[in-house]
């Protein structure tokens, strides 16, 4: 079998805030050596690893902010979020829920604790991905996707392994929901103890895991919770096994677009001139508006 080698297996960066909120480790491209182009088209990993979040009523988070020329994608794997931006768009992203926003030519959104939960509190864990957009599709309009977990791709593993939960792409036949202007695939793996999955993605695609919870073998290599596993541009194939109960595995692997990144700040773009333009847009107001 044509297996993919493991580039290396790397713990978590040190923390950083975002807003006063979100409390993460930065992956991509927070790895040294490891540049936006290596995964691109997956351009910024941010993890919120497991926190308590004291109650509150007035809720922590992040106020609002532009975004152009890509996606963010937040996976909520325990807490509560709620989203507002100037399109027009939002919704509370709850335990096991995906949002998908595409900033494309410009947004301004906000992101805070929904109020409900900050004011009991909990545990908070939570990922945003950042997907890069072609050339084609940066100055598109924005879009929002809703991915509530009832509606993601389910997958059942033989044997009792678990199941693999298809946000974008597809796992054997089962497809994701997600729309994607690139083709990319993106799932957890939630497993059993001892439970197996297989993965095959082709040897061009940019591929990588995020052990969310528990630990597991990856191609043998030992994998233990919030560490984070790059796989080589080589082979295609590679097994996940979970060594403790109740493991979550994000598998994530896309096409590279191989377009020029220039990004500065919260703006995403080919060259330098779109980055300034991207301000002197936002300066002139064409982002649009959202009370904070």
């Amino acid at each position: 079998m044509n297996y993919k080698k493991i580039a290396f297996v790397t713990h978590p960066q040190e923390t950083h805030w975002v807003g006063d909120g979100f409390k993460v480790h930065n992956f991509i491209p927070g790895i040294p050596g490891l540049e936006m182009k290596d995964m691109d088209p997956f351009i910024l990993l941010d993890y919120n690893a497991k926190m308590e979040v004291t109650p509150s009523d007035t809720p922590r988070g992040v106020g609002v902010h532009p975004h152009r020329g890509f996606e963010t994608v937040t996976i909520a794997y325990n807490g509560k979020v709620q989203h507002h931006d100037s399109a027009g768009n939002g919704g509370i992203i709850g335990t096991g829920d995906v949002q998908w926003m595409t900033a494309a030519s410009g947004v301004l959104h906000k992101e805070y604790y929904e109020k409900e939960w900050s004011r009991q509190g909990g545990t908070f864990q939570m990922v945003q991905l950042w997907t890069n957009l072609p050339k084609a599709d940066k100055m598109s309009t924005p879009g929002y996707q809703a991915i509530p977990n009832e509606t993601m791709g389910r997958y059942v593993l033989p044997g009792n392994s678990g199941f693999v939960e298809v946000i974008a792409g597809k796992y054997n036949d089962v497809e994701g929901p997600a729309h994607t202007h690139s083709p990319i695939s993106l799932m957890n793996a939630r497993l059993n103890p001892g439970g197996k999955a297989t993965f095959s993605f082709p040897e061009s695609y940019n591929t990588a895991l995020l052990v969310v919870q528990g630990s597991i073998l990856a191609n043998e290599i030992d994998v233990p919770e919030n560490n984070f596993v790059k796989f080589e541009n080589k082979g295609e194939v590679f097994t996940v096994e979970a060594t403790e109960p109740d493991t979550v595995v994000l598998i994530m692997s896309g096409k590279p677009l191989h377009e020029p990144i220039v990004a500065y700040g919260p703006f995403v773009m080919n060259t330098k001139q779109e980055i300034m333009q991207a301000f002197d847009d936002l300066n002139h107001g064409k982002f649009g508006y959202l009370e904070d």
